[in-house]
């Protein structure tokens, strides 16, 4: 009975989570002009105008650039960060490991708002030179790979580096060679969640974004205070592509994590 129910349970939750994506995805291959509308038959004009539309177009491709270029930064800032607080003392440690806390519990509207204070008003660097906007995404997303790193780093041995710089490696050989390919799983997770934060947020780069600038999230609350029902209508094909891209990646990871853990297994 405890079973069933732990399942009864389960399902509802899933329900909750992916019915309505899934509604939404039905009605991006209709003709429909808005969700719970009336259907009068199944249409690819939504992909059609998402691609077609030179605005769209340009807007997934900046946002896309920027999601990219941002979680490679973080990536690797946040990927040496990890490994320099790792061997740290124990004092310098816990302070960094708290600092890095610190953005993931705050909310983005004061990260964001507070980017734009500092680099904006008291800097006063140019919102058109993005930095404003690339900083503020890099402060929201480092910490996370941080967080993603530093688990494959408390399960690594810790005298594979001393180790290797006992067998003659240098410094920059042991980090390379040694420490880094322990930490690949961990640094593809993090650089995914990267660019899944910067693709998602809105607060920050509503306060730190050029005006003639959108991305996915700005342009998707814009679009549904118009009147352009095309436009609309596109951007559930493109919440449809995107849900589509992540469960590829999402399913792709696993299988090659879990041929990774088979190999290790049988050897």
């Amino acid at each position: 009975m405890k079973k069933a129910l732990r399942i009864v349970w389960l399902a509802l939750i899933l329900m909750f989570i992916y019915v309505p994506i899934l509604v939404l995805a039905v009605y991006s291959f209709t003709d429909a002009t808005m969700v719970g509308g009336g259907i009068s038959g199944f249409s690819f004009d939504n992909y059609i105008n998402l691609f077609k539309n030179e605005e769209l177009r340009n807007m997934i491709f900046g946002t896309v650039l920027l999601a990219v270029i941002c979680a490679v930064i973080s990536t690797v800032l946040a990927t040496f960060g990890a490994i320099g607080t790792f061997y740290s003392k124990k004092i310098p440690k816990a302070l960094l490991n708290t600092a890095n806390q610190i953005p993931v519990v705050n909310a983005d509207i004061v990260t964001g708002f507070s980017v734009c204070i500092l680099l904006i008003v008291f800097l006063g660097v140019s919102k058109d030179t993005f930095i404003p906007l690339g900083i503020g995404h890099i402060v929201l997303t480092a910490p996370f790979v941080y967080l993603s790193i530093l688990p494959k780093l408390k399960q690594m041995d810790n005298s594979l580096y001393e180790a290797a710089l006992d067998l003659g490696a240098t410094p920059a050989q042991a980090l390379f060679k040694v420490v880094l390919p322990q930490l690949i799983p961990g640094i593809l997770s993090g650089f995914m969640l990267a660019v899944t934060l910067s693709l998602d947020d809105y607060f920050i780069t509503t306060y730190t974004k050029p005006s003639t600038f959108d991305t996915i999230s700005t342009y998707v609350v814009n679009a549904t205070k118009g009147s352009q029902t095309e436009i609309k209508t596109a951007l559930w094909a493109l919440s449809t592509l995107i849900f589509l891209i992540v469960i590829v990646v999402v399913v792709v990871m696993n299988v090659l994590a879990s041929r990774k853990r088979r190999a290790k297994n049988e050897m």
